[in-house]
């Protein structure tokens, strides 16, 4: 079956930084793929247009340039914040803070984000609020497991359920 709007598509990929020759980020099998809903927004655009064509067995392969996955990094989204904003019954948990550890937080509009600590100083914790892939080439390289139909329910809920997706 060939990939269309509202088709659950199930894959296995390799993902590498640059290019084919590239350190490995991520990784997935045949026997556990990645499964979601094509064309409701769940995906890179420019990821979902690369697979636009193909159907169950086939292979694919390409690269998204960073502007076409997570975008640039941002050193706007670097920020300093006061350290007493982490405390917890007026303590701080050291451990939360320590250097590369991903916090969730809320901006000044209620918005939930997802910083991660950059250093912790006397009176500053440094958090960067870029995406993790910010700034990275991403290339792909896999197969398309399968495809199928989405169910009423699945459309309905915006995502797959069943093995590989949500369980209600």
């Amino acid at each position: 079956m060939q990939i269309t709007k509202n088709t659950v598509v199930s894959l296995s990929y390799v993902l590498k930084r640059d290019d084919a020759k590239g350190e490995i980020i991520e990784e997935t099998r045949e026997n556990d793929p990645l499964v979601f809903l094509y064309g409701n927004g769940q995906m890179l655009p420019k990821f979902e247009e690369h697979l636009s064509t193909l159907k169950t067995g086939d292979d694919f392969e390409f690269t998204l340039a960073s502007d076409d996955a997570y975008g640039e990094m941002d050193q706007d989204a670097i920020i300093d914040l006061d350290k007493s904003i982490f405390e917890v019954d007026g303590k701080i948990d050291l451990e939360m803070l320590a250097k590369g550890n991903v916090i969730p937080m809320r901006d000044d509009q209620g918005n939930m984000l997802q910083g991660t600590v950059v250093s912790v100083g006397d009176d500053l914790v440094r958090m960067d609020f870029n995406h993790p892939m910010a700034g990275n080439v991403l290339h792909f390289k896999g197969n398309i497991v399968g495809v199928r139909e989405a169910t009423a329910e699945e459309l309905s809920h915006g995502h797959v359920h069943g093995a590989g997706g949500h369980h209600h």
